[in-house]
């Protein structure tokens, strides 16, 4: 029983390594220098910043609002935020957290996730409200490969471009899964309710399902498919020192030999979101297509998302 404890243990950190999540305490460690050259750095998608919310214990946390649209219009900031988990957020986070002045949290991780990561850690009197989107497996698939500390098997799962397949899939779901598209249609009615207040979404790394969901979102609100896939992008210069640091902790543990099979899991990558909008094209003849019958949305959810949101 003991042994099976200490496999159990040892699976669930070494999921939490890969997927972006290291014990609070080596946040502590490590996330305040790079929390430090990220506060007053801001990135130029088409020549608009991108404002991230340095945090001690997630390192994806930003306001979606401040692109420009193709109407001239502008993005409000302040009312829509997208992040990577929140469970080990420090007092410290959780305080700048609280100013933000949320009154909703969507989060997108399946049960699975929530099981090793844990739930979580917001200000009094906010709860995260569970929408999970489904992740084909990859997390189970981690788990495995990882705690088997086998470098055969993790070539056999990771290796030879199938963790690169493995992730063009899971962005098809994005569009082809009823059940992700509810989750993803649910979040951006209340997005464009007039009565909700500033709203925050996330996942794991806040990269995939929360790239999807803000890449969405932005192209609904009129801001141009460039600028929009830039903002997708911007969560590898945002998480490229914390997963250089899980691949490095990872080799050192012993659990991987080869942690760069990692990289392809760990990054987004524009074949990935290609992927999500060519079976877009196919499956909707387009965006619009996918807002009205792949999501359900009616011209009045989109145009009170329009006059919510953009000024």
């Amino acid at each position: 029983m003991r042994r099976a404890r200490i496999r159990l243990a040892t699976a669930a950190t070494a999921a939490a390594l890969a997927l972006g999540t290291l014990p609070a305490a080596a946040y502590a460690a490590a996330a305040p220098a790079t929390a430090a050259r990220t506060r007053h750095h801001q990135l130029q998608p088409s020549s608009q910043a991108i404002r991230q919310i340095p945090l001690q214990g997630a390192v994806n946390l930003r306001d979606v609002g401040g692109y420009y649209t193709y109407s001239g219009g502008q993005v409000r900031q302040g009312l829509v935020y997208r992040s990577d988990a929140l469970g080990k957020l420090t007092a410290a986070d959780i305080t700048t957290v609280s100013g933000l002045g949320l009154t909703k949290v969507v989060d997108f991780r399946i049960p699975m996730e929530l099981q090793y990561d844990g739930a979580d850690r917001l200000p009094p009197g906010l709860s995260p409200t569970s929408r999970p989107v489904s992740d084909l497996g990859l997390y189970g698939t981690l788990v495995g490969a990882i705690s088997s500390g086998d470098p055969v098997k993790q070539e056999q799962m990771l290796g030879g471009g199938r963790a690169e397949a493995y992730m063009r899939d899971v962005y098809r779901t994005f569009v082809t899964s009823p059940e992700n598209r509810a989750q993803f249609a649910t979040t951006l009615r209340e997005i464009a309710d007039g009565g909700q207040g500033p709203l925050l979404y996330h996942c794991t790394s806040g990269k995939d399902r929360t790239g999807w969901m803000s890449y969405v979102l932005l192209r609904a609100l009129g801001v141009p498919q460039e600028t929009a896939g830039s903002d997708y992008l911007a969560s590898n210069t945002f998480r490229a020192a914390y997963d250089a640091q899980v691949r490095a902790g990872l080799k050192q543990s012993g659990r991987m030999q080869n942690p760069d099979l990692l990289i392809p899991l760990q990054e987004v990558r524009q074949d990935y979101l290609d992927a999500a909008t060519a079976r877009m094209e196919a499956d909707y003849g387009g965006f619009y297509g996918y807002l009205t019958d792949g999501l359900g949305l009616d011209l009045r959810t989109l145009a009170k998302l329009q006059n919510k949101l953009v000024r």
